[in-house]
């Protein structure tokens, strides 16, 4: 007998979710409290980093993996999704040599720089230590594929409702019932809730299921472009981490005119209680001390921005992932600013551990965490 799914949150990994269900014949409702990948989320905007680059084996594996998935997405869609651009990786936090031997384990084309070799290739940056490149590395276009994944979800059979914001959860026999501010009502015999920023409040209404996550710290992050001052130079995307400013960086997308580089400094957001308080103001201060940085380190840019947007960041302590089944519903948080790249594989993922077909990677489950 065919199951019914309710997959709340139209982000990327909600639409990735919806379609993945939806083509394994399941029946899929996908409900957004707005529209796909609206601006209080954290999928909005055609410029998020693609790169394989991580200190853990594991999630360069699982990146090596979803980068075959979005070929399949991108034939798919009909449409193009990864600009490739190449990535540097470098800063004295960020041990290029030690992601180097991750990549080389993974077959992952690369490079070890020196600073002035670095230097002389992309005089725009100022290198501070040796440096990885690379070159498989891109911008992934983070709206452009929620509307692919959404569409292919629909034609597949899936329903999508939006300007539906669920406001409750409960148990009605043997299944769910979530139920809208306006008293809308919808029933479900599983519930995948992939609420990014919003998952906090959700969670207030299952507490039995809150026991279980790790405590989830949900921040209004900043980004701005920055003009080249030479608009005939390729720029990479890349993460600097020092002791006294991480950030990261890539070429802007259509959304900011594709005529600047996009920067951010990591973790340099507020903390706010759910996406529902992302008011879309960025902090002056940090606005003054990512254009100091700029100053300083990439004197390829103009030092002020034409552009510049708020996002939101839902952080757990560890910075992995959150993916698990329990009694029904399943949790799916692939969060920490750095889920958007693996997208079409988390949605097979979650789409395993939401029919029974598999349980997600033992580093996702509330189990790993000392719960249970």
């Amino acid at each position: 007998m065919s199951r019914s799914f309710v997959v709340v949150g139209a982000g990327l990994t909600g639409a990735a979710t919806a379609w993945r269900l939806a083509q394994r014949g399941e029946s899929v409702t996908l409900l957004e409290r707005a529209t796909p990948a609206n601006p209080q989320g954290s999928s909005h905007g055609s410029a998020r980093i693609f790169r394989y680059a991580y200190p853990a084996a594991f999630y360069t594996n699982l990146v090596v993996a979803a980068r075959s998935q979005w070929h399949c997405l991108t034939e798919a869609a009909g449409v193009e999704l990864i600009r490739r651009t190449g990535s540097l990786d470098f800063g004295s936090l960020r041990d290029p040599v030690a992601l180097a031997a991750i990549l080389e384990s993974a077959g992952v084309s690369h490079q070890l720089l020196a600073a002035q070799e670095a230097a002389a290739r992309w005089p725009g940056i100022n290198f501070d230590g040796p440096v990885l490149w690379h070159p498989d590395a891109g911008v992934l276009d983070a709206s452009a594929a929620v509307h692919a994944m959404t569409s292919l979800a629909v034609e597949a059979g899936a329903t999508v409702v939006t300007d539906w914001p669920v406001e409750r959860i409960f148990r009605d026999n043997d299944g769910f019932v979530l139920s809208a501010a306006n008293g809308d009502s919808l029933a479900a015999d599983h519930v995948v809730l992939a609420a990014g920023g919003w998952l906090p409040t959700l969670l207030d209404e299952l507490p039995s299921l809150r026991a279980l996550m790790p405590p989830l710290r949900i921040r209004q992050e900043q980004a701005y472009h920055f003009p080249y001052r030479d608009h005939g130079v390729d720029w990479p995307t890349f993460i600097h981490k020092r002791d006294d400013i991480m950030t990261y960086s890539l070429p802007g997308g259509r959304d900011a005119g594709f005529r600047g580089q996009k920067l951010a400094e990591y973790n340099g957001g507020s903390g706010i209680a759910s996406s529902a308080f992302n008011d879309g103001v960025v902090d002056p201060r940090n606005r003054k001390r990512v254009i100091s940085y700029v100053e300083r380190f990439l004197p390829g840019l103009d030092p002020t921005p034409y552009a510049e947007t708020t996002c939101v960041f839902t952080m757990t302590p560890d910075e992995d992932f959150v993916i698990d089944t329990v009694d029904g519903i399943t949790v799916a948080s692939p969060c920490s600013g750095h889920g958007a790249k693996f997208a079409p594989l988390l949605g097979s993922l979650i789409a395993d551990t939401a029919t029974g077909a598999a349980p997600a990677p033992d580093r996702f489950r509330f189990r790993s965490r000392g719960v249970s």
